[in-house]
């Protein structure tokens, strides 16, 4: 027995690993550019401030004929040259900011990967086949193992049409199993086919095959199944009984407790 989500087998991901880790290096690297793009930010700032602030000095002493046109010319290069480093260390910060996210991409792509490495069991149910040993080898979409999820059994009958059309979804049925005979397990109609077919030749009934019957699915009580669970085993032979008038009581062999 497994539950939902229990790791019922592993990949081998050696190779995966190592190439996580090197991804998480990258990440660990682009977050440090990113932090010298930022200072050399703050440092274009600093510097741009400086400059306006001696342009502007450089423009009042212009005016009051103390410096020359060339300083001031000057200066105004000096200006313009601190706003296009600026510039650029912006984008220097947008680029680095872009290396961390796809570093991190990369990461997560990884991480992805490896967590499909594990194969977890979708269902609470019983391995009833192991179809890959370990060391084997898989093809992809190999097969490890069969599971069988026992709130989902049941047992399949055929009946004609005159007694298919008195039967309801959610119509009271007992399943008997050969391997139980005096134990009769509570069980509901859980589906009724849309359209007739042939009988299977598995099937026996008392009449002839050609007949056209209807496929009726029987399922059984779940709270049977869950306090059963080691009796409940898919394809074991039996005999499914479908009540078609609820006014009509069981036989004593079908009964429960006694009712």
């Amino acid at each position: 027995m497994v539950e939902a989500g229990a790791v019922v087998g592993r990949l081998d991901a050696d190779d995966l690993r190592a190439q996580l880790r090197a991804a998480e290096a990258l990440v660990a690297q682009a977050q440090k550019a990113v932090e010298e793009a930022r200072a050399g930010e703050r440092k274009s700032r600093t510097d741009v401030a400086l400059a306006g602030k001696t342009l502007k000095r450089s423009q009042t002493l212009v005016d009051k004929g103390f410096i020359s046109q060339s300083k001031l010319d000057t200066d105004q290069t000096g200006m313009e040259g601190a706003m296009a480093g600026m510039d650029q260390a912006q984008s220097r910060v947008a680029e680095a900011d872009a290396a961390v996210a796809a570093a991190v991409a990369k990461v997560e792509s990884l991480q992805a990967t490896l967590n499909d490495t594990s194969l977890k069991s979708p269902i609470n149910g019983r391995v009833l086949y192991r179809l890959a040993e370990p060391g084997e080898v898989l093809a992809a979409g190999g097969k490890a193992l069969t599971l069988l999820d026992l709130s989902d059994m049941y047992m399949t009958i055929y009946l004609p049409t005159d007694k298919a059309g008195q039967v309801a979804l959610g119509s009271e049925a007992r399943i008997v199993l050969d391997a139980l005979p005096g134990q009769p397990i509570p069980a509901v109609v859980s589906f009724v086919a849309a359209k007739a077919q042939f009988t299977p030749r598995e099937v026996e009934t008392r009449t002839e095959r050609e007949k056209l019957m209807f496929r009726i699915k029987v399922k059984p009580d779940l709270a049977w199944l869950a306090a059963h669970r080691d009796l409940a085993k898919g394809g074991l032979p039996g005999v499914a009984y479908v009540r078609l008038d609820a006014d009509t009581p069981w036989p004593a062999n079908l009964r429960l407790d006694g009712k």
